[in-house]
């Protein structure tokens, strides 16, 4: 068979993998190469990315890595998460004398700081300070499919006091982060991660209530290769704004992106972007004892869109009084006060067009307080994908983790399984049903024997999808410190195309 023909069975492969199905006849052979329907696969490479996690010399981080077990039959393969360049310090030496910081980052690049040996156990380790750096990571093997990282940082005082929680992303070309802010009391930056060996560029746009924040210098700005820049967004503009959303895309190369939010009032968390773009969105997990809970959408489409708001709690959905629908105009924020909408019930928002088919296309956070006064702690929900075929948190401790799951539309099942766990302990699995239209706010299942941290893998088994979260909190000194952690889709297989004719046999 002739190079040409080879070329068109490529094509029809390639079409196979978007339809499922294809038929090719080769020039010439007077026989079909018929492409069977799409299997789906275990993946054998994931990247990850974390931010710097150092506000303050009080820092203290744990990352927590983990692969469920069962995924793939392939090669044992490696998980390793690396020091990263910070490009963040300052070039001068300290009062001593010591070589500076951004050297030191420099000399530590590529160390590694957490490995993963085997899936199904989770692996630690910890970090102290203010000079933590940014990681950057990849896994093969049989520790690629749902490969997760959480970071964890806790600060017991100062500006940046709070619970600090993050799943390490991926690396992307566009992100999309509403309930930011250019606000006096708040100090909002982008991190910025390069996990690649070649510079990427990318640009940063704001948008308040009234649209685009002017700035002059949120474009073009450079990641160099395999290293992280923090960009705090009020030097981007001057214009101040309770309500921002921050929009991150790239020009060259690819970044981890993610906000970390500090309140003077109410502490600090990092703010993950928003789903893509639809016009239904779910925003699961908002705390039984939540204080005040602030809704910001944004439609980044030329059409404004209309929303109906609903919270699913544990029998159902209700429209919150004086909020029942929210009106977003084009490429303007808004943002709506919801006060206390739980009332001491753990429910999730719904957000749904206000009209039968037009569902403009949105993007929506909720910054959600517990606590009052100067007990007050800040945590963000974006909207998030369900679960889909298995999602994953790591980092559960044995007591304060809350697993929240919503059904927004048909009833579902769902198996909940809690890791072995990272210094000892047998896994345990737990099934739970989810009605249709309601949250189910569950203590989840704790390993037998735990010692150290675990992970909760969620399977969606039967009905329809799931949207889940995981809040972690662990009290200090009278401040309910919490940090929640959507779940959706781990991405731990891919379609491929199977062919019914063994192509490698055929030559020219």
């Amino acid at each position: 068979m002739k190079s040409t023909s080879l070329s068109l069975i490529a094509g029809a492969v390639a079409l196979a993998a978007v339809t499922g199905f294809a038929v090719l006849t080769a020039p010439g052979d007077g026989g079909t190469t018929e492409a069977k329907a799409a299997t789906r696969l275990p993946v054998e490479r994931s990247s990850l990315l974390c931010p710097a996690p150092g506000l303050s010399d009080l820092a203290e981080t744990t990352y927590t890595s983990f692969t469920p077990a069962g995924g793939s039959g392939g090669e044992a393969g490696t998980a390793e998460l690396k020091q990263s360049t910070s490009t963040t310090a300052d070039d001068a030496t300290d009062k001593d004398g010591n070589k500076d910081k951004k050297d030191r980052a420099k000399a530590d690049s590529g160390k590694p700081v957490v490995s993963l040996k085997e899936p199904g156990k989770p692996a630690t380790a910890d970090e102290s300070g203010a000079d933590a750096p940014a990681l950057v990571g990849t896994a093969t093997g049989r520790l690629a499919p749902g490969w997760t990282t959480q970071q964890t940082t806790t600060v017991e005082a100062g500006g940046a006091r709070g619970l600090l929680g993050v799943s390490c992303t991926g690396p992307d070309t566009d992100f999309w982060f509403p309930a930011a802010s250019t606000a006096k009391s708040r100090e909002d930056y982008v991190h910025l991660t390069n996990p690649d060996d070649t510079a990427a560029v990318a640009d940063i746009e704001l948008y308040g209530p009234d649209g685009t924040l002017k700035s002059d210098v949120g474009e073009g700005i450079t990641v160099p290769a395999r290293s992280s820049v923090p960009v705090l967004i009020s030097t981007l503009t001057s214009e101040v704004a309770e309500d921002v959303t921050i929009h991150v895309t790239t020009r060259t190369g690819r970044v981890g992106a993610v906000v970390r939010t500090a309140d003077e009032g109410a502490g600090s968390d990092w703010l993950t972007a928003s789903a893509d773009p639809t016009g239904t969105l779910v925003l699961p997990g908002i705390p039984a004892d939540a204080t005040s809970v602030r809704l910001v959408a944004f439609a980044p489409g030329d059409d404004d869109a209309d929303l109906n708001v609903k919270l699913l709690g544990k029998n159902g959905a209700i429209s919150p009084a004086g909020h029942e629908d929210l009106h977003v105009k084009s490429r303007m924020t808004a943002g709506v006060d919801l006060k206390d909408i739980t009332r001491g019930e753990a429910g999730s928002l719904l957000l749904t067009p206000a009209q039968d088919g037009k569902g403009t296309p949105v993007v929506a956070a909720l910054r959600v307080v517990r606590g009052k006064g100067d007990a007050q702690e800040v945590g963000y929900i974006p909207a998030t994908g369900p679960v889909g075929a298995q999602a994953t948190a790591a980092d559960n401790r044995a007591k304060g983790s809350t697993l929240s799951l919503t059904a927004p539309g048909a009833t579902a099942t769902v198996k909940v399984t809690a890791s072995a766990g990272s210094g000892g302990g047998e896994q345990t699995v737990k099934t739970y049903t989810v009605k249709g239209g309601t949250t189910l706010a569950v203590t989840p299942p704790v390993p037998s024997g735990l010692k150290g941290s675990y992970a909760l893998t969620v399977e969606t088994q039967s009905g329809g999808p799931v949207h889940a979260a995981r809040t972690l909190a662990l009290p200090q000194d009278g401040i309910q410190m919490f940090t929640v952690q959507t779940l959706s889709d781990d991405g731990g297989t891919v379609e491929v195309p199977a062919a019914e004719q063994d192509l490698s046999v055929l030559d020219d």
